[in-house]
Parts: C-alpha cells; structure tokens; sequence
C-alpha cells in the first residue's frame, strides 16, 4: 500500500497563534513517535500566523490509528477554540 501524506492548513483565530503553536508542537512530538509516521513537519507562514503541517504515513491503518491516538484527540479538543479555518488534504504521490 501506498503512504499516504496530509497537508494540514491551519489558520489561527486572532491573537491564538502562539497558543496553537503550543499545541501543534505537542502533536507534534508524539506523532512523530507513533508507529507508521514517515514525517510529520510543520511550518509557518512567513506571511501571516497560517500554520501549514505535512505528514506522511506508512498506509491507512496508520492514519487511522493516528486520528484515533489520545494525543490527536486532546489536541483536536484543545485547538477548538483556536483555528479559524482549518482545510485537511489527504493525498497521494503521482
């Protein structure tokens, strides 16, 4: 099976940044450690507050159970409030 990549566009409600970032980078760290992750990088506009994540995982059941980890969980819980736009690209390479 294919690894499947996820570009994440994340923008920022107002004076939020700086807490996203917070919670984006502790996502950050333990999805890097989950099983099936080949990368997860984030990056930051130089334009504005937009936050932009590529991961890339092994195959589906990997993404599955990423999107189902306690850590991804309390991180969608937690960034709620946050993110006023969020658009999620799940794709493959050609």
């Amino acid at each position: 099976m294919e690894p499947i990549l996820i570009t994440a566009i994340l923008k920022p409600n107002e004076h939020m940044a700086d807490q996203l970032l917070t919670e984006l980078n502790k996502v950050l760290i333990a999805s890097r450690a989950e099983a099936g992750c080949l990368s997860y990088v984030l990056h930051q506009s130089i334009e504005d507050d937009t936050f932009v994540l590529h991961e890339s995982w092994q195959d589906k059941d990997a993404l599955e159970s990423h999107v189902a980890s306690r850590h991804y969980q309390e991180y969608r819980t937690n960034t709620a409030d946050l993110v006023s736009k969020r658009e999620v690209f799940k794709l493959k390479a050609l």
